[in-house]
């Protein structure tokens, strides 16, 4: 067993998840570079994903999902990054909606049963589409220009939605609109046969290729009254604890895992004709793999510390919206860092297409832009202190 993880596995089920976390991270590994290259979906990825059970992972027993914890949540989705970071993140955002409404108990019980059975029976992915050009992250609290129109038997829902992941394989959207009678925003449960849903292909960019957050497009798209899953609450009211948020943080570790880890075995392994040992020896190098460690306890220790404290005191859940914040901050900027001193170790070999640093540190890059964002929890930090 990698020596990263000894500390981090408490239990035998943890253990076994890693197992099994483990094993299809190698095979993804194989394939992550054609992913990254041709900006691909990795469907085959996810065809293994379903067949191993995992899009149930924390689906509630009671609807015959696993359950799960978010410490073993974390445990996976760190794992499956360092074979490829953007099936990892394109999972996390299916588990992580599926744990928040399973804790929240948000929506009708009726329509999550459903759609936790069919989780489990049909292998269905769900993600939520809420970004728009023109309020950017929902996170910065802009209201939706999509539209939904109370019809005589239903709703009318047009709008442009951006950065959706796994767009062309997801069953089901959640799409965040302004209900034009009342002004109130709702939550729209969609799924990908409505007439008048199709994707645009627009995800073009440096890094997380694979994860394909193309724009969906919604022309008049016509759903049942029981679409409307939630009505959100004024823009006034202060934000709830996200805990499921951590698999955000958990996938860019993995990654900095991964650089860690090649770098490693390339210094251990490249000896240049100028030196009669390997370069593993030169004391500067052993600075670099020591600071890059220290990084990982520091960033991973917080992390697992803090979904254990989520997992065993659901009461103080409430009040751990800035320690959730902190860890992402913590932990993305770390893996930026990593990534780097990585990249330092092998040199300018790092650059070349083939080497798997340089879509690491690409990917790395696209943790700084997901929810939150460093300003905002340095202001949730900084307003804490202060009050």
């Amino acid at each position: 067993m990698n020596h990263l993880y000894h500390l981090f596995l408490r239990t035998e089920r943890e253990q076994m998840l890693y197992e099994q976390a483990r094993q299809l991270s190698e095979q993804f590994r194989t394939r992550a570079a054609w992913h990254d290259e041709q900006a691909a979906f990795p469907f085959d990825n996810f065809a293994e994903l379903k067949e191993a059970g995992l899009l149930a992972l924390t689906v509630p027993k009671k609807y015959g999902g696993e359950g799960s914890s978010l410490y073993e949540f974390l445990l996976v989705q760190e794992m499956l990054a360092q074979g490829d970071g953007a099936t990892a993140l394109s999972l996390g955002w299916h588990l992580g909606i599926v744990m928040s409404l399973a804790e929240e108990d948000r929506w009708p019980p009726s329509i999550f049963a459903r759609l936790c059975q069919e989780i489990v029976e049909k292998k269905v992915l769900l993600n939520s589409a809420h970004s728009e050009a023109a309020t950017g992250s929902p996170a910065r609290g802009g209201k939706p220009e999509t539209t939904a129109e109370r019809r005589k038997d239903g709703w009318r829902i047009s709008g442009r939605k951006t950065f959706t992941s796994l767009a062309p394989a997801l069953d089901y959207f959640i799409v965040s609109a302004t209900i034009k009678e009342t002004g109130e925003v709702g939550h729209f449960l969609i799924p990908k046969t409505a007439c008048g849903l199709k994707i645009e292909e627009t995800w073009n960019t440096l890094g997380m290729r694979g994860t394909r957050s193309d724009d969906l497009i919604l022309d008049r798209v016509e759903v049942e009254e029981e679409a409307l899953v939630e009505i959100l609450r004024t823009p006034k009211t202060k934000a709830k604890a996200q805990g499921w948020l951590l698999h955000i943080p958990a996938c860019y570790l993995g990654i900095a895992i991964a650089a860690r880890n090649d770098a490693v075995d390339f210094a251990k392994a490249y000896k240049p004709n100028s030196l009669p040992h390997p370069i593993a020896e030169v004391p500067e190098v052993q600075r670099k793999i020591a600071e890059i460690d220290l990084e990982l306890m520091t960033a991973r220790h917080f992390m697992y510390a803090v979904a254990d404290r989520w997992d065993r005191d659901p009461a103080k859940r409430p009040e751990m919206k800035e320690e959730l914040a902190a860890v992402k901050y913590v932990a993305t900027n770390a893996a930026v860092r990593i990534v780097d001193w990585s990249m330092r170790i092998v040199g300018a070999q790092s650059l070349f297409a083939t080497n798997s640093l340089q879509r690491y540190y690409r990917d790395v890059r696209a943790g700084l832009h997901n929810p939150p964002a460093d300003d905002i929890t340095l202001s949730m930090l900084a307003t804490r202190a202060l009050k």
